[in-house]
């Protein structure tokens, strides 16, 4: 079985997160979608890039998950949430996947 790209596994746990907190109005079982996603591509940034990268790929999760709730003020909240994934997604790639070749 193919391992699917860290950048797929971050910018779905943050649109899954949102996803699922929106539809069922349980902003824990949300969160619980975030915090999963987060550490299952924290757990392969680390095996593909490295601690150091890992850490700064973790901190912009978070730093991505904390950035859309201002950020869906102004764009409303769907585009905040497709935009902090791409971006972390993108930064993923570049960053761990590229290196291995796992293409998006």
């Amino acid at each position: 079985m193919a391992k699917v790209p860290s950048a797929v596994v971050a910018a779905s746990g943050l649109v899954g997160g949102y996803g699922v907190a929106r539809w069922t109005r349980q902003r824990p079982l949300g969160g619980a979608v975030l915090a999963v996603a987060g550490a299952a591509a924290a757990r392969q940034w680390r095996q593909q890039a490295g601690g150091v990268a890992a850490g700064a790929l973790s901190a912009a999760y978070v730093a991505a998950f904390a950035g859309s709730h201002p950020l869906a003020r102004k764009v409303g909240a769907w585009p905040a949430v497709f935009g902090v994934a791409g971006a972390v997604g993108l930064a993923s790639w570049v960053v761990a996947d590229r290196r291995r070749g796992g293409g998006v």
